[in-house]
Protein backbone atom coordinates (compact mmCIF):
# COMPACT_ATOMS: atom_id res chain seq x y z
CA UNK A 1 0.00 0.00 0.00
CA UNK A 2 1.60 3.18 -1.02
CA UNK A 3 2.49 5.96 2.04
CA UNK A 4 -0.20 8.01 1.07
CA UNK A 5 -4.18 7.30 0.05
CA UNK A 6 -6.55 9.84 -1.30
CA UNK A 7 -10.00 7.95 -0.80
CA UNK A 8 -13.28 9.27 -1.92
CA UNK A 9 -15.72 8.65 0.28
CA UNK A 10 -16.11 4.99 0.03
CA UNK A 11 -18.89 3.12 -1.12
CA UNK A 12 -17.24 -0.41 -1.13
CA UNK A 13 -14.61 -0.90 -4.11
CA UNK A 14 -16.10 1.69 -7.20
CA UNK A 15 -15.60 5.31 -7.60
CA UNK A 16 -18.15 7.18 -5.88
CA UNK A 17 -20.84 9.46 -7.66
CA UNK A 18 -19.13 13.04 -7.67
CA UNK A 19 -22.40 14.08 -5.65
CA UNK A 20 -20.79 12.05 -3.30
CA UNK A 21 -17.41 13.34 -3.22
CA UNK A 22 -16.80 15.62 -0.14
CA UNK A 23 -14.55 13.27 2.09
CA UNK A 24 -10.98 13.38 1.42
CA UNK A 25 -9.31 10.08 3.50
CA UNK A 26 -6.13 10.16 4.46
CA UNK A 27 -3.90 6.63 5.76
CA UNK A 28 -2.69 7.47 9.18
CA UNK A 29 0.71 6.71 8.86
CA UNK A 30 0.97 9.57 6.44
CA UNK A 31 -0.42 12.66 7.84
CA UNK A 32 2.95 13.94 8.46
CA UNK A 33 4.28 13.97 5.24
CA UNK A 34 0.99 14.16 3.13
CA UNK A 35 1.07 17.54 1.13
CA UNK A 36 -2.81 17.32 0.88
CA UNK A 37 -4.94 19.58 3.60
CA UNK A 38 -7.53 17.03 4.81
CA UNK A 39 -11.25 18.17 5.28
CA UNK A 40 -12.22 17.90 8.77
CA UNK A 41 -15.87 17.75 9.44
CA UNK A 42 -17.27 18.73 12.82
CA UNK A 43 -20.72 19.03 14.43
CA UNK A 44 -23.02 22.19 13.29
CA UNK A 45 -22.83 24.08 16.56
CA UNK A 46 -24.48 26.81 14.41
CA UNK A 47 -27.95 24.48 13.88
CA UNK A 48 -30.84 25.80 16.01
CA UNK A 49 -31.37 24.29 19.66
CA UNK A 50 -34.57 22.37 19.63
CA UNK A 51 -37.09 23.96 22.28
CA UNK A 52 -39.29 22.66 24.40
CA UNK A 53 -38.60 19.02 23.72
CA UNK A 54 -35.45 16.28 22.73
CA UNK A 55 -33.78 15.44 19.26
CA UNK A 56 -36.40 12.94 17.86
CA UNK A 57 -34.86 9.93 15.82
CA UNK A 58 -36.80 7.20 13.96
CA UNK A 59 -34.85 3.63 13.53
CA UNK A 60 -36.13 1.53 10.74
CA UNK A 61 -35.10 -1.89 11.29
CA UNK A 62 -34.87 -3.92 14.56
CA UNK A 63 -31.68 -6.59 14.02
CA UNK A 64 -28.25 -5.84 15.19
CA UNK A 65 -27.77 -2.53 13.79
CA UNK A 66 -30.97 -0.99 14.72
CA UNK A 67 -31.07 -2.33 17.98
CA UNK A 68 -27.22 -0.77 18.70
CA UNK A 69 -28.61 2.49 17.02
CA UNK A 70 -31.62 2.74 19.20
CA UNK A 71 -29.54 1.97 22.47
CA UNK A 72 -27.32 4.82 21.99
CA UNK A 73 -29.78 7.17 20.44
CA UNK A 74 -31.71 6.86 23.88
CA UNK A 75 -28.93 7.01 25.96
CA UNK A 76 -27.79 9.70 24.86
CA UNK A 77 -30.57 11.74 25.33
CA UNK A 78 -32.34 11.29 22.05
CA UNK A 79 -36.07 11.08 21.72
CA UNK A 80 -36.13 7.40 19.45
CA UNK A 81 -38.74 5.11 17.95
CA UNK A 82 -37.28 1.56 17.08
CA UNK A 83 -39.50 0.26 14.02
CA UNK A 84 -39.22 -3.39 13.17
CA UNK A 85 -41.89 -5.34 11.36
CA UNK A 86 -41.04 -8.64 12.71
CA UNK A 87 -40.43 -9.17 16.05
CA UNK A 88 -39.38 -12.89 15.83
CA UNK A 89 -37.14 -12.80 12.40
CA UNK A 90 -35.17 -15.34 11.89
CA UNK A 91 -32.22 -14.06 9.19
CA UNK A 92 -30.25 -16.68 6.99
CA UNK A 93 -27.52 -15.87 8.94
CA UNK A 94 -24.64 -18.38 9.73
CA UNK A 95 -24.27 -16.08 12.96
CA UNK A 96 -20.62 -16.11 13.97
CA UNK A 97 -19.51 -13.42 15.62
CA UNK A 98 -16.17 -12.48 16.64
CA UNK A 99 -14.50 -12.72 20.26
CA UNK A 100 -14.56 -8.76 20.81
CA UNK A 101 -17.80 -8.16 19.41
CA UNK A 102 -19.00 -10.06 23.02
CA UNK A 103 -17.10 -7.59 25.26
CA UNK A 104 -17.32 -4.47 23.43
CA UNK A 105 -20.67 -4.72 23.04
CA UNK A 106 -21.37 -6.70 26.61
CA UNK A 107 -23.27 -9.50 25.27
CA UNK A 108 -24.40 -12.18 27.61
CA UNK A 109 -22.85 -15.07 27.51
CA UNK A 110 -26.28 -17.45 27.61
CA UNK A 111 -27.35 -15.87 24.24
CA UNK A 112 -23.97 -17.41 22.53
CA UNK A 113 -25.29 -21.16 21.36
CA UNK A 114 -22.26 -22.73 20.47
CA UNK A 115 -18.48 -21.48 20.98
CA UNK A 116 -16.55 -22.62 17.72
CA UNK A 117 -12.44 -23.44 18.47
CA UNK A 118 -12.22 -25.53 15.34
CA UNK A 119 -13.12 -24.95 11.47
CA UNK A 120 -12.60 -27.41 8.85
CA UNK A 121 -11.66 -26.47 5.51
CA UNK A 122 -12.81 -28.28 2.51
CA UNK A 123 -11.68 -28.32 -0.93
CA UNK A 124 -13.28 -29.31 -4.08
CA UNK A 125 -11.81 -32.72 -4.28
CA UNK A 126 -12.99 -33.14 -0.13
CA UNK A 127 -9.27 -32.10 1.15
CA UNK A 128 -9.98 -31.37 5.03
CA UNK A 129 -7.89 -28.40 6.46
CA UNK A 130 -8.23 -27.78 9.91
CA UNK A 131 -7.97 -24.71 11.02
CA UNK A 132 -8.01 -22.98 14.73
CA UNK A 133 -5.15 -24.95 16.35
CA UNK A 134 -3.27 -20.97 16.97
CA UNK A 135 -6.15 -20.10 18.95
CA UNK A 136 -6.20 -19.41 22.60
CA UNK A 137 -7.61 -21.06 25.46
CA UNK A 138 -9.99 -18.22 26.01
CA UNK A 139 -10.54 -17.38 22.29
CA UNK A 140 -13.50 -18.87 20.50
CA UNK A 141 -15.83 -17.36 17.37
CA UNK A 142 -19.39 -17.42 18.81
CA UNK A 143 -22.47 -18.71 17.33
CA UNK A 144 -25.87 -16.96 17.66
CA UNK A 145 -29.20 -17.22 16.47
CA UNK A 146 -30.41 -14.00 15.01
CA UNK A 147 -34.00 -14.30 16.40
CA UNK A 148 -31.75 -14.43 19.82
CA UNK A 149 -29.46 -12.01 19.25
CA UNK A 150 -31.61 -9.25 17.65
CA UNK A 151 -34.26 -9.55 20.12
CA UNK A 152 -31.97 -9.12 23.24
CA UNK A 153 -30.40 -5.70 21.45
CA UNK A 154 -34.12 -4.76 21.09
CA UNK A 155 -34.64 -5.37 24.56
CA UNK A 156 -31.77 -3.58 25.67
CA UNK A 157 -33.15 -0.65 23.92
CA UNK A 158 -36.00 -0.24 24.88
CA UNK A 159 -35.12 -0.61 28.23
CA UNK A 160 -32.40 2.25 27.50
CA UNK A 161 -35.60 4.90 27.02
CA UNK A 162 -36.22 4.10 23.17
CA UNK A 163 -40.18 3.46 21.63
CA UNK A 164 -40.22 -0.02 20.32
CA UNK A 165 -42.84 -0.05 17.16
CA UNK A 166 -43.95 -3.46 16.08
CA UNK A 167 -44.60 -1.94 12.53
CA UNK A 168 -43.68 -2.18 8.98
CA UNK A 169 -42.27 1.36 7.51
CA UNK A 170 -43.96 2.23 4.16
CA UNK A 171 -42.56 5.39 3.22
CA UNK A 172 -41.32 8.84 4.31
CA UNK A 173 -42.47 12.41 3.33
CA UNK A 174 -39.26 14.49 2.54
CA UNK A 175 -39.06 17.84 5.04
CA UNK A 176 -40.71 20.68 3.39
CA UNK A 177 -38.07 23.52 4.85
CA UNK A 178 -34.55 23.01 6.46
CA UNK A 179 -35.75 22.03 9.43
CA UNK A 180 -39.16 20.77 9.37
CA UNK A 181 -39.41 16.97 10.38
CA UNK A 182 -39.01 13.82 8.20
CA UNK A 183 -42.94 11.83 8.21
CA UNK A 184 -42.62 8.74 8.45
CA UNK A 185 -45.72 6.42 7.11
CA UNK A 186 -46.32 2.60 9.11
CA UNK A 187 -48.40 0.46 9.74
CA UNK A 188 -48.36 -0.72 13.53
CA UNK A 189 -49.36 -4.41 14.66
CA UNK A 190 -49.07 -3.29 18.29
CA UNK A 191 -53.04 -2.54 17.55
CA UNK A 192 -55.77 -4.90 17.36
CA UNK A 193 -56.47 -4.29 13.57
CA UNK A 194 -56.12 -7.61 12.15
CA UNK A 195 -53.21 -8.56 9.85
CA UNK A 196 -52.99 -5.47 7.80
CA UNK A 197 -51.96 -3.31 10.95
CA UNK A 198 -53.57 0.18 11.59
CA UNK A 199 -52.07 3.11 9.41
CA UNK A 200 -49.92 5.93 11.33
CA UNK A 201 -47.47 8.42 11.22
CA UNK A 202 -44.62 9.54 12.87
CA UNK A 203 -42.89 12.97 12.50
CA UNK A 204 -39.28 13.07 13.08
CA UNK A 205 -36.03 15.04 12.58
CA UNK A 206 -33.69 12.41 11.85
CA UNK A 207 -33.37 8.97 10.46
CA UNK A 208 -31.58 5.94 10.75
CA UNK A 209 -32.44 3.28 7.96
CA UNK A 210 -30.95 0.24 9.42
CA UNK A 211 -34.09 -2.05 7.62
CA UNK A 212 -31.10 -4.54 5.58
CA UNK A 213 -30.47 -5.00 2.15
CA UNK A 214 -33.96 -3.71 0.56
CA UNK A 215 -34.43 -0.89 2.25
CA UNK A 216 -36.91 1.48 1.78
CA UNK A 217 -35.28 3.89 3.76
CA UNK A 218 -32.81 3.63 1.24
CA UNK A 219 -35.30 3.87 -1.77
CA UNK A 220 -36.62 7.18 -0.24
CA UNK A 221 -33.44 9.20 -0.23
CA UNK A 222 -32.14 7.35 -3.98
CA UNK A 223 -29.50 5.62 -2.33
CA UNK A 224 -28.95 4.10 -5.58
CA UNK A 225 -28.86 0.13 -6.18
CA UNK A 226 -26.33 -2.65 -5.15
CA UNK A 227 -25.10 -5.84 -5.99
CA UNK A 228 -26.51 -8.50 -3.81
CA UNK A 229 -26.08 -12.57 -3.11
CA UNK A 230 -29.00 -14.88 -2.26
CA UNK A 231 -28.34 -16.85 1.37
CA UNK A 232 -29.56 -19.96 1.26
CA UNK A 233 -29.90 -21.82 4.39
CA UNK A 234 -31.96 -25.09 6.19
CA UNK A 235 -31.71 -25.60 9.87
CA UNK A 236 -31.50 -29.51 10.26
CA UNK A 237 -31.87 -31.03 12.99
CA UNK A 238 -29.65 -34.34 13.65
CA UNK A 239 -29.12 -36.93 16.42
CA UNK A 240 -27.12 -36.21 19.42
CA UNK A 241 -24.54 -38.32 18.68
CA UNK A 242 -24.04 -36.24 15.25
CA UNK A 243 -24.47 -32.71 17.10
CA UNK A 244 -21.72 -34.13 19.26
CA UNK A 245 -19.14 -33.95 15.95
CA UNK A 246 -20.21 -29.75 15.75
CA UNK A 247 -20.16 -29.05 19.65
CA UNK A 248 -17.72 -26.53 18.55
CA UNK A 249 -16.98 -27.20 15.50
CA UNK A 250 -17.70 -25.45 12.31
CA UNK A 251 -17.50 -26.57 8.54
CA UNK A 252 -17.01 -24.44 5.35
CA UNK A 253 -17.16 -26.03 1.48
CA UNK A 254 -15.86 -24.26 -1.12
CA UNK A 255 -15.94 -25.30 -4.77
CA UNK A 256 -18.43 -24.96 -8.27
CA UNK A 257 -20.99 -27.56 -6.64
CA UNK A 258 -21.99 -25.62 -3.76
CA UNK A 259 -21.01 -22.22 -5.00
CA UNK A 260 -19.77 -20.25 -7.93
CA UNK A 261 -18.29 -17.56 -5.95
CA UNK A 262 -18.83 -18.08 -2.41
CA UNK A 263 -18.92 -21.04 0.03
CA UNK A 264 -21.08 -23.13 1.70
CA UNK A 265 -21.30 -23.77 5.63
CA UNK A 266 -22.45 -25.98 8.45
CA UNK A 267 -22.82 -23.81 11.56
CA UNK A 268 -24.05 -25.32 14.86
CA UNK A 269 -25.99 -23.57 16.86
CA UNK A 270 -28.06 -24.74 20.41
CA UNK A 271 -29.80 -28.18 19.13
CA UNK A 272 -29.45 -28.39 15.58
CA UNK A 273 -27.07 -27.14 12.43
CA UNK A 274 -27.61 -24.66 10.17
CA UNK A 275 -26.54 -25.50 6.58
CA UNK A 276 -26.20 -23.08 3.99
CA UNK A 277 -24.69 -21.52 0.50
CA UNK A 278 -24.94 -18.13 -1.34
CA UNK A 279 -24.15 -16.99 -4.59
CA UNK A 280 -24.86 -13.64 -6.41
CA UNK A 281 -23.72 -14.87 -10.14
CA UNK A 282 -26.22 -17.21 -10.29
CA UNK A 283 -29.18 -16.87 -8.27
CA UNK A 284 -31.02 -19.09 -10.27
CA UNK A 285 -29.45 -21.96 -9.35
CA UNK A 286 -29.26 -21.73 -5.42
CA UNK A 287 -31.20 -24.37 -4.68
CA UNK A 288 -28.93 -26.42 -6.21
CA UNK A 289 -25.82 -25.16 -4.92
CA UNK A 290 -27.56 -26.04 -1.43
CA UNK A 291 -28.32 -29.49 -2.38
CA UNK A 292 -24.56 -29.97 -3.30
CA UNK A 293 -24.10 -28.50 0.14
CA UNK A 294 -25.64 -31.05 1.92
CA UNK A 295 -24.19 -33.64 -0.45
CA UNK A 296 -20.70 -32.85 0.86
CA UNK A 297 -21.99 -33.37 4.38
CA UNK A 298 -24.01 -36.13 4.42
CA UNK A 299 -22.39 -38.41 6.21
CA UNK A 300 -22.36 -36.38 9.07
CA UNK A 301 -25.94 -35.11 9.05
CA UNK A 302 -27.20 -37.96 7.65
CA UNK A 303 -31.20 -38.96 9.08
CA UNK A 304 -31.47 -35.14 9.76
CA UNK A 305 -34.69 -33.30 10.05
CA UNK A 306 -35.08 -29.81 8.28
CA UNK A 307 -37.04 -28.14 10.67
CA UNK A 308 -36.48 -24.19 8.67
CA UNK A 309 -35.83 -23.00 5.56
CA UNK A 310 -34.14 -19.65 5.19
CA UNK A 311 -33.59 -17.14 2.49
CA UNK A 312 -32.42 -13.35 2.11
CA UNK A 313 -30.41 -10.97 0.19
CA UNK A 314 -27.03 -9.98 1.60
CA UNK A 315 -24.98 -7.21 -0.08
CA UNK A 316 -22.28 -7.21 -1.86
CA UNK A 317 -20.73 -3.87 -1.23
CA UNK A 318 -21.87 -0.63 0.00
CA UNK A 319 -24.60 1.60 -1.53
CA UNK A 320 -23.37 5.03 -3.79
CA UNK A 321 -25.24 6.85 -1.22
CA UNK A 322 -25.44 6.48 2.38
CA UNK A 323 -26.30 9.27 3.67
CA UNK A 324 -28.58 12.45 2.67
CA UNK A 325 -29.81 15.40 4.70
CA UNK A 326 -30.51 13.83 7.95
CA UNK A 327 -31.04 10.23 6.93
CA UNK A 328 -28.37 7.86 7.22
CA UNK A 329 -28.27 4.15 6.19
CA UNK A 330 -26.56 1.42 8.40
CA UNK A 331 -25.86 -2.33 8.62
CA UNK A 332 -26.61 -4.03 5.40
CA UNK A 333 -29.06 -1.16 4.21
CA UNK A 334 -25.87 0.54 3.93
CA UNK A 335 -23.93 -2.72 1.86
CA UNK A 336 -21.97 -3.13 5.04
CA UNK A 337 -21.02 -7.26 4.09
CA UNK A 338 -17.54 -8.38 3.80
CA UNK A 339 -16.39 -10.14 0.59
CA UNK A 340 -15.36 -13.72 0.84
CA UNK A 341 -16.07 -13.81 4.43
CA UNK A 342 -20.25 -12.82 4.46
CA UNK A 343 -19.56 -11.22 7.40
CA UNK A 344 -21.98 -8.41 8.69
CA UNK A 345 -23.29 -8.91 11.93
CA UNK A 346 -20.52 -7.20 13.73
CA UNK A 347 -20.20 -4.56 10.69
CA UNK A 348 -23.84 -4.00 11.53
CA UNK A 349 -23.92 -3.16 14.66
CA UNK A 350 -21.03 -1.17 14.87
CA UNK A 351 -21.86 1.21 12.33
CA UNK A 352 -25.43 0.99 13.83
CA UNK A 353 -23.30 2.60 17.52
CA UNK A 354 -21.27 4.71 15.17
CA UNK A 355 -23.95 6.35 13.49
CA UNK A 356 -25.78 7.32 16.50
CA UNK A 357 -23.19 8.23 18.18
CA UNK A 358 -22.59 11.18 15.54
CA UNK A 359 -25.89 12.16 16.17
CA UNK A 360 -25.61 12.38 19.65
CA UNK A 361 -22.61 14.35 19.51
CA UNK A 362 -23.32 16.43 16.80
CA UNK A 363 -27.12 17.49 18.94
CA UNK A 364 -25.56 17.92 21.80
CA UNK A 365 -27.11 14.74 23.51
CA UNK A 366 -30.60 16.04 22.07
CA UNK A 367 -30.44 19.99 22.58
CA UNK A 368 -29.72 20.61 18.58
CA UNK A 369 -31.02 20.02 15.57
CA UNK A 370 -28.44 17.78 13.20
CA UNK A 371 -27.75 18.21 9.49
CA UNK A 372 -25.91 16.16 7.00
CA UNK A 373 -22.27 17.27 8.07
CA UNK A 374 -22.88 15.43 11.95
CA UNK A 375 -23.89 12.20 9.90
CA UNK A 376 -21.20 12.56 7.54
CA UNK A 377 -18.64 12.63 10.98
CA UNK A 378 -19.78 8.71 10.93
CA UNK A 379 -18.84 7.96 7.37
CA UNK A 380 -15.61 9.30 7.85
CA UNK A 381 -14.86 7.72 10.69
CA UNK A 382 -16.34 4.24 9.76
CA UNK A 383 -14.64 4.26 5.79
CA UNK A 384 -11.11 5.51 7.63
CA UNK A 385 -11.41 2.46 9.99
CA UNK A 386 -12.94 -0.33 7.93
CA UNK A 387 -11.43 0.31 4.16
CA UNK A 388 -8.13 -1.75 4.75
CA UNK A 389 -10.88 -5.20 5.34
CA UNK A 390 -13.25 -4.84 2.87
CA UNK A 391 -10.57 -4.25 -0.21
CA UNK A 392 -8.84 -7.40 1.28
CA UNK A 393 -11.61 -9.32 1.54
CA UNK A 394 -12.22 -8.55 -1.87
CA UNK A 395 -9.04 -9.25 -3.48
CA UNK A 396 -8.77 -12.98 -2.20
CA UNK A 397 -12.25 -13.23 -3.16
CA UNK A 398 -11.47 -12.07 -6.82
CA UNK A 399 -7.88 -14.48 -6.76
CA UNK A 400 -9.36 -17.38 -4.76
CA UNK A 401 -12.80 -17.98 -5.64
CA UNK A 402 -12.45 -17.45 -9.15
CA UNK A 403 -12.09 -21.46 -10.03
CA UNK A 404 -11.99 -24.93 -8.17
CA UNK A 405 -8.21 -25.48 -9.22
CA UNK A 406 -7.77 -21.45 -7.35
CA UNK A 407 -10.13 -22.71 -4.41
CA UNK A 408 -7.50 -25.70 -3.88
CA UNK A 409 -4.68 -23.40 -3.72
CA UNK A 410 -7.33 -21.32 -1.11
CA UNK A 411 -7.43 -24.61 1.13
CA UNK A 412 -4.01 -25.77 0.82
CA UNK A 413 -2.72 -22.18 1.86
CA UNK A 414 -5.52 -22.52 4.99
CA UNK A 415 -3.41 -24.89 6.59
CA UNK A 416 -0.07 -22.66 6.97
CA UNK A 417 -0.33 -22.09 10.60
CA UNK A 418 1.14 -18.24 10.38
CA UNK A 419 -2.02 -17.78 7.74
CA UNK A 420 -4.28 -19.40 10.97
CA UNK A 421 -2.94 -17.04 13.22
CA UNK A 422 -3.17 -13.69 11.21
CA UNK A 423 -6.21 -14.48 10.19
CA UNK A 424 -7.80 -15.02 13.45
CA UNK A 425 -6.38 -12.09 15.54
CA UNK A 426 -7.72 -10.22 12.67
CA UNK A 427 -10.97 -11.38 12.71
CA UNK A 428 -11.25 -12.20 16.18
CA UNK A 429 -10.72 -8.54 17.32
CA UNK A 430 -11.31 -6.93 14.41
CA UNK A 431 -8.08 -4.87 13.95
CA UNK A 432 -4.87 -4.91 11.42
CA UNK A 433 -2.23 -7.35 12.55
CA UNK A 434 1.32 -6.40 12.00
CA UNK A 435 3.13 -9.39 10.42
CA UNK A 436 6.57 -10.88 10.43
CA UNK A 437 8.05 -9.62 7.38
CA UNK A 438 10.26 -12.88 6.71
CA UNK A 439 7.20 -14.81 7.69
CA UNK A 440 5.26 -12.77 5.32
CA UNK A 441 7.92 -13.56 2.30
CA UNK A 442 7.51 -17.12 2.74
CA UNK A 443 3.71 -16.56 2.50
CA UNK A 444 4.17 -14.85 -0.80
CA UNK A 445 6.44 -17.69 -2.23
CA UNK A 446 4.05 -20.76 -0.92
CA UNK A 447 1.07 -18.64 -2.40
CA UNK A 448 2.25 -17.95 -5.97
CA UNK A 449 3.49 -21.47 -5.61
CA UNK A 450 0.11 -22.63 -4.96
CA UNK A 451 -1.60 -20.02 -7.73
CA UNK A 452 1.33 -21.97 -9.88
CA UNK A 453 0.15 -25.16 -9.62
CA UNK A 454 -3.69 -24.24 -9.22
CA UNK A 455 -3.01 -22.59 -12.94
CA UNK A 456 -1.43 -25.99 -14.01
CA UNK A 457 -4.28 -27.92 -13.00
CA UNK A 458 -6.44 -25.59 -14.54
CA UNK A 459 -5.21 -26.16 -17.85
CA UNK A 460 -4.72 -29.47 -17.55
CA UNK A 461 -8.80 -30.31 -16.65
CA UNK A 462 -9.66 -27.92 -20.09
CA UNK A 463 -7.60 -30.35 -21.67
CA UNK A 464 -9.53 -33.24 -20.52
CA UNK A 465 -12.61 -31.05 -21.47
CA UNK A 466 -12.02 -30.64 -24.81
Amino acid sequence: MAASIALKTFVGLRQSTPENNAIVLSNPTAVATSPRRRLRINASKSSPRVTGRNLRVAVVGGGPAGGCAAETLAKGGIETFLIERKMDNCKPCGGAIPLCMVGEFDLPLDIIDRRVTKMKMISPSNVAVDIGRTLKPHEYIGMVRREVLDAYLRERASTAGATVINGLFLKMDLPQSKNAPYVLHYSDYNTKTGAAGEKKTLEVDAIVGADGANSRVAKGIGAGDYEYAIAFQERIKISDDKMKYYEDLAEMYVGDDVSPDFYGWVFPKCDHVAVGTGTVTHKGDIKKFQTATRLRARDKIEGGKIIRVEAHPIPEHPRPRRVLDRVALVGDAAGYVTKCSGEGIYFAAKSGRMCAEAIVEGSENGKRMVDESDLRVYLQKWDKTYWPTYKVLDILQKVFYRSDPAREAFVEMCADEYVQRMTFDSYLYKRVVPGNPLEDLKLAVNTIGSLVRANALRKEMEKLSV
